[in-house]
């Protein structure tokens, strides 16, 4: 099914993760068609899942192998506004592939969790910040997490498609996803080291889809 050179790369470097590359690819059509009609990627998860929902949003919000200028019309509006500051602006600036960790907002989340019920902050972000063209990334190395599955049913509920990064066993959370790539590993730390990689991979696509001027004329984000 995958036809992606990225993939390709993963997959010599990574051969056990041969078994995930048709749902990675699906992953990633499905991240993409979001970004194509307005949308984001809203990602959670707990612990070292947390860590690397920031890690992914730090991927996205900025280049990670391109450059990612900003256009040119976007750069002359900055400096018809203030021509010293525009100019530094148009200089620095990157295209952004809107995402957000729901894990990264401490006052929102304590204030929700003294308040209300704790393994729904999660949702109420998601409840907040979701709409039906948007993706929900849940990370999970069991696919159990309570926390992740309330968020996967509010956004099903909001029309969202709703992505599972787990390990190799069934879960829950594979059951709410659209689509659920299962790295082949029990263990908690040997999934995490493998999540990784196919993040990294996911990031990779999409930045060539939206960035990669050189290959195909796209427009930017």
């Amino acid at each position: 099914m995958y036809r992606n050179k990225e993939i390709d790369v993963l997959i010599e470097r990574y051969s056990q993760l041969s078994c995930i590359a048709d749902d990675l690819y699906s992953s990633y059509k499905l991240i993409e068609d979001s970004y194509k009609k307005g949308g984001k990627l809203l990602i959670a998860g707990n612990g070292g899942s947390a860590a690397d929902a920031e890690h992914i949003v730090g991927e996205l919000m900025k280049g990670f192998k391109l450059p990612r200028k900003v256009e040119d019309t976007f750069a002359a509006s900055l400096c018809q506004i203030n021509e010293e500051l525009g100019s530094v602006l148009a200089q620095n600036l990157q295209g952004a592939l809107p995402a957000i960790a729901l894990d990264g907002h401490p006052a929102l989340s304590t204030a929700y969790m003294n308040d209300c019920e704790p393994l729904l902050c999660f949702a109420q972000q998601v409840n907040g910040y979701g709409k039906e063209s948007d993706v929900f990334l849940g990370i999970s190395t069991s696919g159990n997490s309570k926390n992740i599955l309330y968020a996967a049913v509010t956004a099903r509920a909001k029309g969202m498609k709703v992505i599972g990064l787990t390990g190799a066993k069934d879960s829950k959370l594979e059951q709410m996803s659209d689509v659920c790539i299962k790295v082949p590993q029990t263990e908690t730390y040997m999934i995490q080291e493998l999540h990784l990689p196919v993040y990294h991979c996911l990031c990779l696509m999409l930045e060539n889809e939206f960035f990669d001027l050189h290959e195909k004329d796209k427009n930017r984000i």
